[in-house]
């Protein structure tokens, strides 16, 4: 069975940082793109960063320079790096795997940040 499991999240101070995790276990299948993605209340779920097979990566416009994904040497955990957080980054943050065959997506771990 395949797991997709998040940590990292939590409530900090605007300025600050965060550090969020995603591991996936139990797939068969290769791992061709693994990201981040949010959803603020009332908002779409959008694309926070992304990092492909071959190292990749692809960030919102609203997070750049301020974002970094990375991954370990297993391809099968990435970590978003999360520096200088804004009100405006409060969201719901949600681990994406895409495999060779199935999109898997992660429980979802809260990130608010106070002003």
């Amino acid at each position: 069975q395949v797991h997709v499991v998040e940590s990292g999240g939590g409530l900090v101070q605007a300025g600050g940082s965060l550090r969020l995790s995603c591991a996936a276990s139990g797939t068969r299948f290769s791992i061709n793109v693994m990201g981040w993605y949010r959803q603020a209340p009332g908002k779409q779920r959008e694309l926070v960063a992304a990092m492909t097979r071959g190292g990749s990566t692809n960030y919102a416009d609203s997070v750049k320079g301020r974002f970094t994904i990375s991954r370990d040497n297993t391809g099968n955990t990435v970590y978003l790096q999360m520096n200088s957080l804004k009100p405006e980054d409060t969201a719901v943050y949600y681990c994406n795997v895409v495999t060779t065959l199935v999109t898997l997506w992660g429980q979802g771990t809260q990130v608010t940040v106070s002003s």
